[in-house]
């Protein structure tokens, strides 16, 4: 099975391979037209990774597209069963590539996989970087109808915040857990029953993803033997989760369920909320 990171080092190996496509998935267009790694396609992460409403309350602020929205928007980059598909973002954590990673993964695509360390990464290990913006080579749309990977809804996640035996966990920032600060949604605080395990903690100093088996000791010892079935991970809005999700995959771990709607969607339907106000 295909390591879902990749050193920036090894990028340069494969960088005329055939089938490779380099996606940027920096969430500002204006510095990807300023500055891309060579050959890299942009996609945006509200047009192309969501399916954006009017009411967060509904799916939160990035709800997937359909599975065959997404086929329609990879057929457009250029991408097939067949590809080797590399993504990297301009931040090391990687937020929007691992979310286009987990995407990809879930509509059950082999070879994808999340540059390590990001763009500044590849830049410091000499891979070419400039500004010109390829035109990718349409094909027909990649032919998909469902997710794959295991999610979890609203319902369920209420559910699961009342009941013994399930873990959820929130990879925010421990401000915005213990309810401190909220930069970005209404209301502070986490779902009842929530564990915290920010995703800057799946990484090193220099922003590299700790190692398989430092990440995998990790998430053994938070599962404590319950089945990724019974383990739901959120963030804010279904996308630095999968930068967890991410990690575990590359511990070699079972993917626990993706909560996309995530704190977004929970804060503005009227749930309860920990810390009690």
């Amino acid at each position: 099975m295909i390591n879902p990171l990749i050193k920036p080092e090894a990028l340069h190996q494969l960088a005329k391979t055939q089938n490779l496509v380099l996606i940027d998935a920096q969430f500002s267009y204006s510095n990807y037209e300023k500055e891309h790694l060579d050959g890299a396609i942009h996609v945006n992460l509200n047009k192309d990774l969501s399916n954006v409403g009017e009411n967060p309350a509904q799916g939160g602020r990035h709800p997937l597209p359909s599975a065959s929205a997404f086929g329609d928007t990879l057929g457009k980059l250029g991408i097939s069963p067949e590809s080797h598909v590399i993504v990297y973002d301009d931040k090391s954590a990687a937020m929007s590539a691992a979310r286009f990673w987990w995407m990809l993964k879930a509509i059950g695509h082999k070879k994808v996989q999340v540059l390590n360390g990001g763009f500044q990464a590849a830049k410091i290990h000499g891979f070419p970087v400039n500004d010109k913006i390829p035109n990718p080579q349409p094909l027909s749309a990649y032919l998909t109808q469902t997710w794959q990977l295991p999610m979890a809804e609203l319902e369920e996640v209420s559910t699961a915040s009342e009941k013994a035996g399930q873990i959820i966990i929130d990879v925010r920032e421990a401000e915005r857990f213990l309810g401190i600060k909220e930069p970005i949604d209404l209301i502070a605080g986490h779902i009842p029953g929530a564990i915290n395990l920010p995703f800057s903690e799946n990484l090193d100093e220099n922003g590299f993803f700790l190692p398989k088996e430092t990440l995998k000791e990790k998430y053994l010892k938070t599962f404590n033997g319950k089945s990724s079935n019974d383990i739901i991970v959120h963030c804010g809005s279904g996308v630095t989760a999968c930068h967890t999700l991410l990690a575990i995959a590359h511990a070699g771990l079972n993917s626990p369920k993706l909560y996309v709607g995530s704190w977004s969607e929970w804060s503005r339907n009227d749930l309860p909320i920990a810390p009690e106000r």
